[in-house]
């Protein structure tokens, strides 16, 4: 696609390798850990995901933006990504009920991209490489000086995100009627996971990242879960300490993605970087307790130590990822506690694993 007017932009790897392109969204230089979403749809939940905070993100299908932006569509309060890389990048949408263009939303935003990148070839090269740092530029075209820029940029092993993103003062999902209440730990939530738990009938509280145990259980909640969220799960000791709070209290337990990964360290389970990491709508993983696959929705670059697994003997593992048998799930033998690595909210994606908020909810009857 032919870009008219549009002004150019740079993509810089921490490699140094350099893409050209034109600039989307804002006029400005963005830095952050680069990525790839192969989601073919549900750019704005992913925008609007937590646990992007501090990443570009590149999306693997070709045409963005052409069904425009809409309120109803938000994971959280803003985009919370870093920076946008795509190949054909439209201002035109086409959905009636749209609210405006990707591009007027970038603006209020102050979000910044680079399309007509060949995105194939980007993604190739870093199935290869692996996770890098990297910058967009639309106003400095000095490679010298974007490397310096680039520099700036923090590594994301080691970064403690969670208590950026998560809320400042606790608030509350569902009818307060309902005989079943789960505190949230937020860590980087998303709206559609607690708008599925008070589907299912409870009432939920939602309480800052670094919320005390104490705390919480003075709300007298029937059960917890522990977020989604951004950052290296092993730099967020105070909610790992909270967890094993909450195991001793014996108290039902369930964690998604970053909360799974604070289930795993609470047990004395490692987490490692991935190479690459899983992000998209069309992962493949195996229910290893009811023998049924299911098609998931991922977003995380750490995982959980496969050995720390096998060798735990309180700790079975439920779900594996059918690509490459890292673990997606563990079970808890002596705890009312399980958690799985990928998003069953399903917010974009299929909705084959749903069925996890519905266990979580009968966990807490028992």
């Amino acid at each position: 696609m032919k870009y008219v007017n549009r002004p150019k932009a740079y993509l810089l790897l921490e490699d140094g390798t350099l893409f050209n392109g034109y600039a989307i969204g804002k006029i400005g230089t963005t830095g952050g850990e680069i990525c790839f979403n192969t989601g073919m749809t549900g750019y704005q939940e992913i925008y609007t995901d937590p646990s992007y905070f501090g990443q570009i993100i590149i999306n693997t299908n070709t045409h963005i933006g052409n069904y425009g932006v809409l309120n109803s569509e938000e994971e959280s309060d803003r985009p919370k990504f870093s920076g946008l890389v795509c190949r054909d990048f439209s201002e035109i949408y086409s959905r009636g009920i749209a609210e405006g263009s990707l591009q007027q939303y970038f603006e209020k935003h102050a979000i910044s991209g680079i399309s007509g990148v060949d995105t194939r070839a980007l993604v190739t090269y870093l199935r290869s490489k692996g996770a890098m740092n990297a910058i967009i530029s639309s106003e400095i075209f000095d490679a010298d000086e974007l490397q310096k820029q680039l520099a700036k940029v923090p590594k994301m092993a080691g970064l403690e995100l969670s208590s950026v993103v998560s809320t400042t003062t606790p608030y509350f999902v569902g009818e307060s009627s309902s005989p079943i209440k789960i505190a949230a730990l937020d860590l980087g939530i998303k709206k559609s996971i607690v708008e599925n738990l008070a589907y299912r009938g409870a009432y939920c509280k939602v309480f800052p990242a670094k919320t005390s145990f104490a705390e919480m259980q003075q709300w007298q909640p029937h059960g917890y879960f522990i977020s989604n969220g951004p950052g290296d799960p092993e730099a967020v000791p105070y909610a790992i300490e909270t967890v094993k709070q909450i195991l001793d209290a014996n108290i039902p337990v369930f964690g998604i993605c970053l909360g799974h990964q604070m289930l795993a360290l609470a047990c004395g389970i490692s987490t490692y970087k991935m190479h690459h990491g899983h992000r998209g709508l069309n992962h493949p993983v195996k229910n290893l307790i009811s023998g049924h696959s299911e098609i998931t929705s991922q977003n995380h670059g750490f995982s959980i130590n496969e050995k720390d697994v096998a060798s735990n003997q309180d700790v079975i593992a439920s779900h594996v990822n059918l690509n490459d048998n890292t673990i997606e799930g563990i079970k808890l033998k002596h705890k009312k506690a399980f958690s799985v690595q990928y998003h069953p909210e399903s917010s974009p994606g299929p909705h084959d694993s749903r069925y996890l908020f519905d266990d979580f909810l009968e966990l807490i009857r028992k």
